[in-house]
């Protein structure tokens, strides 16, 4: 066997886990390249046999460039979405590889669809970003060969998936330490999904600065939104509601922080004059917005270039120096923050 060519190999040890499993060649083969169409009991078998005969699904692909790689976003309705495009298509200009974009599709019955999809086309690797994985589509995504890197994953990714972040724990740290640095001490946070890697680093980073500066942890002054406009909004208006409403706001993304904005324009309340806020992600428009945020930058175009660069070696079957990168994060003060009024005006009754 070991003198045969690969494809002639490959299709002889294809042929004898198709026999084993007792199924036709064809079937086997949908099997290997994460087709959908098979039923999962035998989709179960042929992967069982396929582990036991060390079978290797990437050796085929690493002998074929399709110089196309696949960006898979958890939703692509935010400005966020885009600087990571832009950073992985300037490495893609660089690289003579195209990008392919989609979203997850939510509340799909099959949850694996998006990587059957993938699967059965010609994609030499997939990036994913801010999505959770799960055990099945990693599984259909090793099957088939196809080399991941995941950028701010949802949940923690196995030991062995690459991924790129940012220093989210810093970040909130920072961002408090500016606002205490002010003199608030009524400070909120609005964080985004409460089962985000990323928003309970924030969260533990905001923690963190004001427990060093001795003030007390209030969980009543904390919040889970989206990520988006409205959750800044909502969430902004729960805490500016309360009996002893916050001087100042964290928000977990920049798009959190101007839904606050329009919270604390319908309550009457001035930023910064009544209200300081700092956003987190540092979009383009923050410095455009009315006032401007302060923020905390994180470089999103460079982790999306960095995920390329990563998967581009995965692809090329080169070793990496790690599979796990931390970009540092940024305060940028603008004129959303001010010290603490002596005596801040409360909105209507």
């Amino acid at each position: 066997m070991a003198s045969l060519p690969q494809e002639r190999r490959s299709r002889t040890t294809l042929a004898a886990i198709a026999a084993e499993a007792g199924v036709s060649l064809p079937t086997v083969s949908k099997v290997v390249n994460g087709r959908p169409d098979v039923a999962p009991a035998t989709r179960a078998r042929v992967e069982r046999l396929l582990h036991e005969h060390n079978y290797s699904r990437g050796a085929l692909r690493r002998h074929h460039r399709s110089g196309l790689v696949d960006l898979v976003f958890n939703g692509l309705d935010s400005p966020w979405a885009v600087e990571i495009l832009r950073g992985v298509e300037e490495w893609g200009a660089t690289h003579s590889t195209g990008v392919a974009v989609s979203a997850v599709r939510h509340g799909d019955a099959r949850p694996a669809s998006w990587t059957s999809a993938l699967a059965s086309h010609d994609t030499d690797g997939v990036i994913l970003v801010t999505s959770e994985l799960t055990g099945a589509q990693l599984g259909q995504l090793r099957s088939a060969g196809i080399p991941l890197v995941v950028i701010d994953p949802v949940n923690p990714p196995p030991p062995d998936i690459p991924s790129v972040g940012a220093t989210n724990w810093a970040g909130g740290l920072v961002a408090t330490e500016h606002l205490l640095a002010l003199g608030h001490r009524l400070i909120g946070a609005i964080a985004g999904p409460g089962d985000y890697l990323c928003s309970v680093a924030r969260i533990d980073g905001y923690r963190s600065a004001l427990e060093r500066a001795g003030v007390s942890f209030d969980p009543g002054l904390v919040r889970h939104g989206d990520f988006h406009h409205e959750g800044g909004f909502a969430r902004g208006g729960e805490l500016l509601d309360l009996p002893g409403r916050p001087t100042a706001i964290f928000a977990g993304s920049d798009q959190q922080a101007f839904g606050v904005y329009e919270a604390a324009r319908q309550r009457g309340l001035r930023v910064p004059e009544d209200l300081s806020v700092v956003g987190f992600d540092e979009l383009p428009v923050a410095r455009w917005a009315s006032p401007p945020l302060t923020t905390i930058r994180q470089p999103l175009a460079e982790m999306g270039r960095t995920a390329a660069q990563m998967l581009g070696e995965l692809v090329d079957g080169a070793p990496l120096r790690s599979t796990r990168i931390e970009l540092s994060t940024e305060l940028i003060v603008r004129e959303s923050t001010a010290a603490r009024a002596a005596r801040p005006s409360q909105h209507p009754s």
